[in-house]
């Protein structure tokens, strides 16, 4: 864009401009960043505009269900993983999604009491290469059954046997899958704890204690719980330090970290424990019944021990509510709904409370199919989009000061404030990095900003650093640009693994760069 003074015919009124433009804090002219440009002599200010549009962005977001059977195993299919990242219709709702996740769910029938074969740990393995071809990650579950049957029982819809397998078959699979989860995790967003009763949601279960009215104990015994905890660490120990297991209770993980008599007011995280990849710090938390009832159908009841109890009373669930919020400021949280008779306290503000719950337990994702009757009313009620913009992380530029000129070997400033708009922020690692890039020749340099994405917690962002330019840099003109890339090698350089801000005419779609819209000069 030409500068605004050179239509002005006058010279006198030329040198009048000339003057504006080199006084500090004037001469602001429209810039393709879709806001205001400040320049001064040796910096210029740049103001954004925030884009309201829905788009797939790492990690976070509606996810898409999908599910198979080792008894029928059914690959994830590459052309419909790649289509789940344009917006499509859900069956049964009245509003349509674009994810970047996939819940993967792998019923291990028939596996009950032998070891995984070869054959279905390839498969397995294949449909990791499948997600990482269509820029998709997976949020992974296994479990041996998710049919109920019904009978006389108690409970009537789920009576047992329920189907599920014992603690030395959980264990061994564990450990046959170890590799496979090694290798790919990469395209793993997380993983659930799995395994254990109907759907692998740790209730219904015939080996690691029935808690429901069918078994006369009613609660979890010591023993109960010590299984428990034995499958969870060795899921942990089965993934790399750097991925999370999520849990359906919130006080199992209370009990993993402090023990089988831990209370619900046990402490959650300390900032500074959080993201420190201890135990303690990975294990997060999946609420399948999320805001179906005062306790979330039993997610927030203590389920008492040998010497204690089950109890879920309003005490109790307050403390472990309380617990869950403050811990999954660190840990990745999310799930779905189940039951919309929970109305209006399900519905948007500013009758219920949808969007507040969300930000209070810092969700990252939610099941984009179920349950449509939920999530219809967000529709209805005006917050769906909210919620797809906001689950997870939003990172939006609000504006920058960038350094005009600099010599090789000299030093650049940069100053650049975003806000997170979003209800969390992001719960793995990555790199965030400053690119200039060569107009010219597109040579790129890589600079790192001295900053943990992970605690880019919601509200205010600020990077302020200066870089030091390479002596052998050449002279030219450079594009800035902020790259937020995976953590893996494997794909660092792929777009669709790259974090995309929340502006307008900043998104390269081909490289996942984010454009500042500011010229270096390096002379």
């Amino acid at each position: 864009m030409k500068p605004f003074f050179r239509s002005w015919s006058s010279i006198k009124k030329m040198m009048v401009a000339v003057l504006i433009i080199s006084a500090p804090g004037s001469g602001c002219h429209k810039s393709n960043s879709g806001g205001q440009t400040t320049p001064t002599a040796e910096t210029t200010t740049i103001t954004y505009t925030s884009d309201a549009t829905d788009f797939p962005n790492p990690e976070r977001g509606f996810y898409r269900h999908v599910e198979t059977s080792a008894a029928s195993f059914v690959p994830l299919n590459l052309a419909i993983l790649k289509g789940y990242r344009s917006e499509q219709s859900i069956s049964g709702a009245t509003y349509k999604v674009l994810s970047s996740l996939v819940f993967r769910n792998y019923v291990l029938t028939g596996f009950n009491n032998a070891p995984l074969t070869t054959d279905l740990l390839n498969k397995i393995a294949a449909d990791f290469d499948i997600a990482r071809q269509a820029g998709i990650k997976l949020i992974v579950r296994f479990n041996y059954t998710v049919t109920p049957v019904a009978g006389s029982c108690p409970e009537s819809f789920a009576c047992p046997p329920y189907g599920d397998a014992p603690k030395s078959v959980v264990l061994n699979h564990i450990a046959q899958l170890k590799p496979v989860l090694t290798a790919n995790s990469d395209v793993i967003a997380c993983m659930q704890l799995g395994f254990i009763g109907i759907w692998g949601e740790n209730y219904y279960t015939d080996y690691f204690g029935d808690a429901s009215s069918n078994a006369s104990q009613g609660k979890l015994l010591d023993n109960n719980w010590q299984d428990r905890i034995e499958v969870l660490q060795a899921l942990l120990n089965a993934l790399p330090k750097d991925r999370m297991v999520q849990v359906r209770l919130p006080q199992f993980k209370q009990r993993y970290v402090y023990g089988v008599n831990a209370g619900t007011t046990s402490a959650a995280l300390t900032d500074a424990e959080g993201f420190t990849e201890t135990d303690k710090a990975r294990i997060g938390f999946h609420n399948d019944c999320f805001l179906s009832g005062t306790d979330d159908y039993g997610t927030f009841s203590d389920y008492g021990n040998s010497s204690t109890p089950r109890t879920g009373d309003n005490t109790t669930v307050t403390a472990l509510r309380t617990y869950q919020q403050q811990d999954s400021k660190y840990v990745v949280a999310g799930g779905e709904t189940c039951d919309d008779t929970y109305s209006p306290q399900n519905d948007c503000e500013t009758a219920g409370r949808a969007e507040t719950e969300m930000g209070a337990m810092h969700y990252s994702y939610l099941n984009s199919g179920y349950n449509t009757a939920v999530n219809n009313d967000w529709q209805t009620g005006g917050c769906m989009n909210s919620i797809k913009i906001k689950l997870g992380y939003r990172f939006v530029l609000k504006d920058g000061t960038f350094t005009n000129k600099a010599k090789a070997g000299g030093a650049i400033k940069v100053v650049i404030n975003l806000d997170n708009i979003g209800y969390t922020s992001p719960y793995n690692a990555r790199p965030v990095q400053l690119l200039l890039r060569n107009k010219t020749t597109g040579d790129i340099k890589k600079f790192d900003f001295t900053t943990d994405i992970r605690k880019w917690f919601k509200g205010s962002v600020k990077l302020d650093q200066s870089f030091t330019l390479p002596a052998d840099i050449a002279t030219g003109l450079y594009e800035l640009l902020l790259f937020m890339p995976d953590n893996y090698a494997s794909i660092a350089t792929r777009s669709e693994y790259a974090i995309r801000l929340g502006n307008v005419n900043v998104w390269e779609d081909a490289t996942g760069y984010n454009k500042l819209n500011h010229t270096l000069t390096v002379e």
